[in-house]
Parts: structure tokens; sequence; C-alpha cells
């Protein structure tokens, strides 16, 4: 009976060591816009603390501004660039087409509404300068967003000008930067949101004004020290609470040879970059696949979020993060087909191809996919009759075990929007 009772109480003993070493942990996530950040600079400069980010985990230069010369085509600006992080994807569906007189398109879920559209509750945050990030890109309170509610708040500083007059270079920016950090830094070690989004603003204004040269490094090398305390309060949570962070660092856009200005598409311009933890990541966090779109299913991975199919069937992006089955979608017409074409990572996958001949999500109505077929990813092709279905408009999505892609089919394809000045 003795022996009995002492194996008895060694194996509770052995769980109860199990079950403190096997605790899952909570997942947190946290992205940083650091603005207008050409990715030579930055690889040139190699700041150190996103370096030590991207040392822990990965860093790649990546792309902005859609397919050039399509229906995606996207101008590299600021808020634009941020939207398309925000919605993974690109300009034609959310709709955001510069800085100011903003009319984006709420249909395209944020990835803030993602979270509050859980059945799991989940804490949010944004850090920002701007005001417009959480009432206009976001969305805050309106009905067309669900009545959105951000839980913390610290933005809206560039509008107190008591506390921040205007300085000579605009330095009054870097201090709101500071300030946002300071209570980013806080909030994550003292608070730990589920989701979270700190956006700084000085960096496109010192290229803005000095273009490439000592003083823009200087202040990306700043600037670098401020996300350097978000870093480390990020750290803090990790060793001193059960949980596991996501953390990503971007641009929104490049710049134009000179430094000086953005919102083209030359290659500079389209070109961002990225560095984060994550120690797994897939061929989509390459210089030829990563793009602004790619963050918000990224995200979504790795917390665990589900999306209605009509929201998802949407999304550009693909995720870095887990396992990659397919990428580089492709469309061309022959006759009355379409013919799709992708390259497979997993040759033996199966990839099911859904298609509508409506775009009526666009306006808040629904689209009704037809599931036309079942491939080999290793087929790297698929070929759609639209003779019964006659369109301006397709929509293709290509669904693997693991991920998905998405792409437009437009009869006389134009750009369908020209960017604000």
């Amino acid at each position: 009976m003795m022996k009995q009772l002492s194996l008895i109480s060694i194996l509770m003993l052995l769980c109860m060591g199990c079950n403190k070493t096997d605790e899952v942990k909570t997942r947190k996530a946290i992205f940083v816009i650091v603005d207008g950040i050409a990715a030579d600079n930055m690889e040139r400069l190699q700041p150190p603390y996103i370096f030590d980010i991207a040392k822990t985990g990965h860093y790649s230069r990546g792309y902005c501004g859609g397919a050039v010369g399509t229906y995606s085509e996207t101008p590299t600006i600021s808020a634009i660039g941020y939207t398309s992080i925000l919605t993974g994807t690109w300009m034609n569906k959310h709709n955001v087409r510069g800085n100011s007189n903003i009319d984006a398109n709420y249909n395209y879920w944020t990835l803030f509404r993602i979270a509050k559209e859980q059945k799991q509750s989940y804490k949010t945050a944004i850090f920002s300068s701007w005001t417009d990030n959480r009432t206009v890109l976001l969305g805050e309170g309106r009905p067309e967003t669900n009545n959105l509610k951000i839980d913390y708040v610290f933005d809206g500083y560039d509008l107190d000008t008591l506390r921040f007059p205007k300085q000579k270079d605009d330095l009054h920016i870097y201090a709101i930067d500071s300030l946002v950090c300071q209570k980013a830094a806080s909030c994550v070690q003292e608070d730990a949101p589920d989701l979270s989004w700190v956006y700084l603003w000085y960096t496109d204004d010192a290229y803005h004004q000095y273009g490439n040269g000592a003083y823009s490094d200087g202040y990306v090398l700043k600037e670098d020290a401020l996300i350097g305390k978000i870093w480390e309060a990020v750290q803090y949570r990790e060793k001193n609470f059960n949980e596991e962070w996501l953390i990503i660092v971007t641009t929104d856009h490049g710049r134009d040879i000179m430094g000086y200005g953005h919102g083209g598409q030359t290659e500079r311009e389209r070109t961002i970059w990225m560095a984060t933890n994550l120690k797994d990541v897939n061929k989509q966090f390459t210089p030829n696949s990563l793009s602004h779109v790619d963050i918000n299913p990224t995200i979504c991975r790795f917390m665990g979020f589900t999306l209605p199919q009509d929201v998802n069937f949407e999304i550009d992006g693909t995720s870095f993060y887990g396992k990659r089955d397919i990428s580089d979608l492709h469309v061309y017409n022959y006759e009355d087909k379409a013919i799709l074409s992708w390259q497979a990572d997993d040759s033996q996958a199966m990839v099911d191809i859904y298609m509508t001949p409506t775009n009526h999500y666009k306006e808040g109505g629904k689209d009704t996919w037809q599931h036309v077929g079942t491939a080999k990813a290793g087929d790297r092709q698929f070929t759609v009759d639209l003779h019964d279905a006659p369109s301006n408009i397709y929509k293709f999505v290509v669904v693997a075990p693991n991920n998905q892609l998405t792409i437009w089919d437009i009869k006389d394809q134009k750009r369908p929007f020209a960017p604000k000045k």
C-alpha cells in the first residue's frame, strides 16, 4: 500500500512539473511602422535595436505599391501603406488614396476589427501622433466597422500645440515620437495588450527636408533607440510572464533616388524592409515575395484569428509564419477561358479553385463564390471556362491546405483609382 501511495505521489509531482513547463503561452502581437526609411539606408546603418530583433528572428527586403500597371498598383504614400498593412489588401480594395480627404472602404476589415470580431476577447492598443490613424483608417466608433473600440489609446499629440509647439526642422514631431514610444513601452510592460500598432513619424520629415545624408541617418538611429524601449518591454514580458510575442518592424514606403520624395513606382520607392523576431519563417519572407499585405495574414495566423470566408477571400497577402504550399498566382485569358498559374512549395498538396463573376463585396454586398475545380499544387495551373458566366470582372481564390492566393481578372484592365494629390 505504501509503495502504491509513493508511486502516485511521484506521478502527481511529475504531472505538476509538466503542467508548468508545457503550459501554452499567451500570444501577443505588436507591429511598428517607422515612416519612410529606404531599405538601402537601413542596411547601411544597421540600427542596433531593429537588427537585434532581426537577429532573434529575420530581416528581409520586400515591396509595397501592388503590381505595377495593373488594377492593384498602389502609390507609395504613407496612409496608403498603413492601410495596406492593416487590411492585407491593396488600394483597389481599401480605397485609401492619399494622406488627406480619405474615403476608406471599411468592408475590408483591418487587423483591429478582425481581433474584435473573435469569440475570445482581445485587448487592442494604438500609439500614434495622428488621430486619423485611429478615427479614419481604423474607423473607430463608426457603424461601418461595427463600432470598433480600441482599448488603449495614445494618439493625437500632433494637435497638442501647447505641449508640442512647432520647432525648427519639425523637431516637435521627434519629441512626439519619443512620447509615443515611451507610452508604448510602458503599456506593453504593464498592460500587455493583445494587438498593438505603433506609428513613428519623424524619419519621413527628416528625409523630406534633408534627403539622404548625415541628418536623416542620425534620426534613423534615434528612432531605432526609441524602438529599443518597446523591444525591451516585449522581452520583459516574455521573461516574466507566460507570453509569446510577435514583433514586426517595417516602413510604409521607400524613397526616390535623392531621398527627398516618394509616391511613385521606382524600385527604390517600392522597396521596403521588415524585421521580425519570428524564428521560423517560410519562403514568403524573401525579397521577391514579401510585401505590406503579408503582415495582416501573418498576425492573424500567429494569433489564431479566424475570418469569415467573404472577408478571408479578399486578403491579398500570404502569411510568412507557418507552412506555405503555393505562391505567385497569375491569370491570363485565352478565348473564353481564364488560365490560372502558380508556383508550388508542396507539389503534393491539393488545391481548390473558387471563382465569382461579381464584386458586390466592394459595396458591402455578397459575392457567390463557386467551386470550379480541384487540382494538385504540382500541376501549377488550372483553366476555368468563363463561357457561361460573362462578366467584366472575375475574382479567383486558389485554396491550399496551408495558404490561399487571390487574384482579379478584369476585361480591358485599367488602374481603377488615381491617387489624390
